[in-house]
């Protein structure tokens, strides 16, 4: 009897923790949640300023084109009747003529970037409303899991056996998620943070070469500027591409792995990466496309990474009753009889073709490669 009192004793005491915990989780949710839509007002200002300068500017666009073509007029003027005006006054209309053009450039230019910054900035703002919006899904479905866990849990002991079984799981997805966001961070900073700030730098340079050495000079740190800031737009749009394809929701999977395939054999000029479908290119739910694109993903990743393959294959299949996939590599691979204390690589991709009600073998021997096959039913 006593021992049965002491397990019990110890459940409730899990579940009180899971309450505090989960509470925890919904209050941090919660400021997230605050901290997003301050944020959104914020942009949204910002981008209704931006849109008043916008404004102004085609305002002054308009006087500016005006006199540009007074200007031009007049220097046309002088020089058909050159020899009535003096030397000062067509050297006047000239550089008169010239400032106003540059002036137009300049308007041109600062619009365009302002118009740039606009597109970003209501692309952020959809970021954030989506945040938002599943932040508060998250807390909704927090209040439900608070309501379970306060409840009287009949079959609690079954419960909490289960869920210590998946314990280490848990706790290294947090682990993993802690891992990515350092790695985003390393990324961001070393790579598109170091290059916008020699953008900055460059910006300057441009601005002291026209004035000390004149529009030649200045075009050619104006290309060089150009190759820079195409270098940071294309760490942006990896690093994007990496956390979620955009082209999943628009396009679809197939589109979308043979552009990611073909994104990450560029990026690893060493490996090859082969991609065949074999099926059709039917669109899918979206839990189906989400799952298999992040399947395929962690295990591409992780023959690259982890199997130093220089060579991958991945097949699709897709079917009107199923979706296979074969990934095969010619990496170090590994002893599937081993398991590693630290690894839930081959655990989380289980879970996510149970969620699918799929399944999923693994092929792999040490210095032979591996190979992982995946097939999910399709519910109509």
């Amino acid at each position: 009897m006593k021992l049965e009192q002491i397990k019990i004793k110890s459940i409730d005491e899990i579940r009180e923790e899971m309450i505090e915990t989960v509470t925890c989780s919904k209050s941090d949710i919660f400021l997230i949640s605050e901290q997003c839509r301050q944020d959104y007002e914020k942009l949204k200002n910002e981008l209704a300023e931006i849109k008043q300068t916008m404004a102004k500017l085609m305002e002054e666009e308009g006087q500016l084109q005006t006199q540009v073509n007074q200007a031009r007029n007049r220097l046309s003027q002088v020089s058909r009747d050159f020899k009535n005006f003096s030397e000062e006054e067509v050297r006047l209309a000239y550089e008169k003529a010239h400032q106003l053009q540059m002036d137009l450039s300049i308007n041109w230019q600062f619009k365009k970037q302002l118009l740039e910054k606009s597109n970003d900035l209501e692309h952020r703002l959809i970021g954030l409303s989506e945040t938002i919006e599943r932040a508060d899904q998250l807390i909704s479905q927090i209040s439900v899991v608070m309501n379970y866990l306060q409840s009287d849990l009949k079959y609690f002991g079954e419960a909490y056996e289960n869920a210590k079984a998946k314990q280490d799981f848990g706790l290294k997805i947090i682990e993993a998620q802690e891992e990515e966001r350092k790695r985003l961070s390393r990324e961001i900073h070393d790579g598109p943070a170091q290059m916008l700030a020699n953008v900055i730098v460059r910006s300057d340079l441009i601005d002291r070469v026209y004035r000390e050495e004149g529009p030649e000079a200045t075009l050619n740190e104006i290309q060089s500027f150009k190759k820079m800031v195409r270098s940071a737009l294309y760490e942006v749009r990896r690093i994007i591409y990496d956390l979620r394809p955009m082209a999943l929701d628009d396009l679809g999977l197939v589109p979308t792995l043979r552009k990611y395939l073909r994104t990450i054999e560029e990026y690893h000029n060493q490996s090859r990466i082969d991609f065949e479908n074999i099926g059709l290119e039917n669109r899918l739910p979206t839990k189906y496309e989400v799952a298999l694109f992040r399947m395929i993903q962690e295990s591409v990743q992780n023959a690259l990474k982890h199997a130093n393959a220089c060579q991958i294959k991945v097949r699709l299949e897709i079917s009107n009753t199923a979706v296979a996939v074969l990934i095969k590599d010619n990496g170090v691979g590994f002893d599937l009889n081993q398991k590693k204390p630290d690894s839930f690589g081959i655990i989380g991709m289980k879970e996510r073709v149970d969620l699918l009600n799929g399944e999923i073998t693994f092929d792999s021997k040490i210095g032979k490669g591996t190979e992982i096959f995946i097939r999910v039913p399709l519910i109509n």
